[in-house]
């Protein structure tokens, strides 16, 4: 499934955040000045895109038509998504953040009742809201359980303190993203492309990030030449390539819940590129016996979503047919 690969592409790039961030924090950075450094390095990037694709007037066009919404939905799935991850990467390392954040493939799932459908019917045209898919959530929570059997080796080694404000800021963010996502690509409802609402979402959010910017100069001052390196890095690794490689995948399959959770659970894969990147980067040693283990659970469980995904489409073929 082409999607199921555009997601782990996206994960490898999306790994870079949870590096880099734990790097910076290390350095002694800032995480209001990671966080607002990112979306303003992305900016230029996606307007040469959308400009050279021909779509910024249709953008602004949208955005106009639906301010509040293109503003509360950008709000939620990028300010309340990536704030929250920087903030967390100054009380916890990458593999506390990066387990925590794949909440977000069973938060994917249980989000689906919240959205609808229009289907045509002998009545005319109906809504139908979504049903949690019970077998994407299970393969899901196979990925958790691999999840947890990476975090088992290090649980005593992290205090109270940590715990709670290196996971629960996460927590929020895990839901954040999916949401923010999905109500997103209904506001739009197919009429932009990806990277026209990667764009748009970003130019909505542009205020929150100056703001938080001037907050960070006037308490912590300017950022360092470092700090800015890596959030340069940040921003184009994870704030462009994955977001739009993600984006597009999520986009194609956005009308069926079964294949969203599949696509979304890919982002799994994250904490096996943060790992390899934090021991070669930041010298952590290889992960112990019992997380190598989960890391076999979650390719276990990844196989599982592109199975069953594959083997939902060749039904709804055979049922069209």
């Amino acid at each position: 499934m082409k999607e199921i690969g555009l997601g782990v592409l996206a994960s490898l790039f999306f790994a870079v955040t949870f590096i880099l961030n734990r790097s910076m924090e290390i350095s002694g950075g800032s995480w209001m000045w990671s966080a607002s450094l990112r979306y303003f390095f992305m900016f230029p990037f996606l307007l040469v895109i959308v400009l050279m694709r021909g779509g910024l007037k249709s953008l602004l066009t949208e955005m106009k038509h639906q301010p509040a919404l293109w503003f509360g939905w950008s709000f939620v799935g990028f300010v309340l998504f990536y704030g929250p991850i920087t903030f967390a990467a100054a009380y916890g390392p990458g593999w506390l953040i990066s387990g925590t954040w794949q909440l977000t493939i069973v938060a994917g799932v249980l989000l689906a009742p919240l959205f609808s459908l229009k289907i045509q019917t002998s009545d005319g045209i109906r809504t139908v809201r979504h049903r949690i898919p019970l077998v994407s959530l299970a393969i899901s929570l196979v990925i958790l359980a691999g999840i947890v059997l990476i975090q088992l080796p290090h649980a005593n080694e992290v205090s109270t303190s940590v715990l709670l404000l290196g996971t629960l800021p996460v927590v929020v963010a895990a839901f954040a993203f999916p949401l923010g996502n999905r109500k997103m690509m209904q506001v739009c409802g197919g009429r932009l492309d990806t990277f026209s609402r990667v764009l748009g979402m970003t130019l909505a959010t542009i205020p929150v990030w100056f703001l938080l910017a001037l907050y960070a100069l006037w308490t912590v001052g300017l950022p360092s030449w470092s700090q800015v390196f890596q959030s340069f890095i940040v921003g184009v690794s994870s704030g462009v390539i994955a977001t739009i490689l993600f984006f597009m995948a999520t986009d194609s399959v956005r009308d069926n819940q079964g294949k969203l959770a599949a696509v979304e659970a890919t982002q799994a894969i994250q904490i096996l590129f943060v790992i390899a990147g934090e021991m070669a980067l930041l010298n952590v040693p290889l992960p112990e016996p019992v997380a190598l283990i989960g890391l076999v659970v979650i390719i276990i469980g990844l196989f599982l979503h592109s199975f069953y995904t594959k083997v939902m489409k060749v039904k709804q073929a055979k049922s069209v047919a």
